[in-house]
């Protein structure tokens, strides 16, 4: 993604979201929009690739928090008319001829160009104005190969085992290191050689009015190094589109909505520079018996009406097989028991509790024995404390 991007595309209208949007927001438009157009939901469907290019290069600087701040101050600096053509410079009463090409050189699609999105925006500045606080005596600061973009994933999990823990392996079709080259863009037997017009900086420098400016080196895209025979797999670019697999570990305990990082698993850097992180969006499936809170899990028994007035042993399952709790007698609906030990494990060893919520079933039908007995019952217990509903119903006899 070129510097110029930053300024002329709108990511927040991309994503359909504000610019005071929060990060949360801005995550929940993405993935709607990334499933919406994802290409394997419309295969064919040309233009829905485009939406899902287009959120994704969004995504990737509006869901980070540096790359959302540089990209906000640079698209406001830009936007005031600092640097368009005409802007009046200290001293210069006919303005100074300056317009974003002149910062760029012109080479917006360029390797180097891209490179703003990795160097940050004070770093832009510190390299256009020689001898600044980036560029001692006055030469920019060489910039070295570009990290890969990050990538993003999603997985859905067993709920059993997203308790337990569980490694799967995660098929994903993305950029990845050229194996013929291993990422230097080179042809097998040869290597890059130093660019002969920036030794290597990646930058030149040049005079604009009473400025000097540094930009990308024309000569080598800002990289530093020319491919002259270039790797016949990846055309020199260092990466290539494969299907890999990766086993991810998902550690025990983790949670719906989770996010698993693998460091350095993401799209390979430029020229051999770093590769990006790999970012796991966990789903956890849900279970038909259990729920979650925390780190417990929860569990609704029913029971009759005789088990909740006599008290009983009840037997339960868990995870991992069975417990027996005691039913005290008179226990109402809804009453809660706990089994220690028998949640989730946390990180440190300790784990999290069973909790059984007891649900007192109550017949719609009833036989003739069943009823009499019951009846029976009922004149032999006292009514139910009704007292501070008595004042309350006087009102309206």
């Amino acid at each position: 993604m070129s510097s110029k991007d930053w300024i002329e595309k709108d990511f927040y209208a991309v994503l359909g979201v504000d610019k005071a949007a929060s990060a949360d927001d801005v995550k929940k438009a993405y993935r709607k929009l990334a499933r919406d157009s994802h290409p394997d939901h419309n295969p064919g469907d040309p233009k829905a690739e485009e939406r899902f290019k287009a959120a994704s290069e969004a995504y990737a600087v509006l869901g980070d928090d540096t790359k959302r701040r540089e990209y906000d101050e640079l698209r406001s600096l830009f936007g005031s008319g600092a640097f368009r053509r005409g802007a009046r410079g200290p001293g210069q009463p006919g303005g100074m001829p300056f317009d974003v090409s002149d910062l760029f050189g012109g080479a917006a699609g360029g390797a180097g160009d891209r490179r703003f999105g990795g160097a940050g925006f004070q770093d832009l500045f510190s390299s256009i104005f020689s001898g600044g606080a980036g560029a001692p005596g006055g030469t920019a600061a060489a910039r070295g190969p570009a990290r890969g973009r990050d990538v993003e994933a999603e997985v859905a999990l067993d709920f059993g085992d997203a308790v337990r823990g569980v490694t799967l392996p995660l098929t994903l079709r993305a950029p990845g290191v050229c194996d013929t080259c291993h990422g230097d863009g080179a042809k097998p037997g040869t290597q890059p050689r130093t660019c002969p017009v920036c030794h290597g900086a990646g930058v030149t420098n040049r005079n604009q009015g009473s400025f000097s400016f540094s930009e990308p080196c024309r000569n080598c895209q800002g990289v530093g190094t020319i491919v002259e025979e270039k790797c016949p797999e990846c055309q020199g670019t260092g990466g290539v589109t494969k299907t890999r697999t990766l086993n991810v570990r998902f550690p025990a305990g983790v949670a719906d909505g989770q996010k698993i990082r693998l460091t350095g698993r993401g799209e390979p850097g430029s020229r051999g520079g770093p590769a990006g992180d790999l970012f796991v969006h966990v789903k956890v499936r849900p279970d038909e018996l259990f729920g979650r809170t925390g780190d417990d899990l929860t569990l609704t028994v029913p029971v009759t009406f005789a088990e909740a007035v006599l008290g009983t042993d009840l037997r339960v399952p868990t995870l991992d097989g069975a417990v027996t709790l005691r039913v005290p007698p008179g226990t109402p609906s809804g009453r809660v028991l706990r089994a220690r030990g028998k949640g989730v494990v946390r990180r440190d060893g300790r784990a999290g509790d069973l909790l059984v919520t007891l649900d007192v079933m109550v017949p719609a039908r009833v036989s003739d024995e069943a009823r009499a007995a019951l009846e029976s019952f009922a004149a032999q217990t006292p009514p139910a404390a009704r007292e501070h509903l008595d004042a309350r119903l006087r009102r309206f006899s």
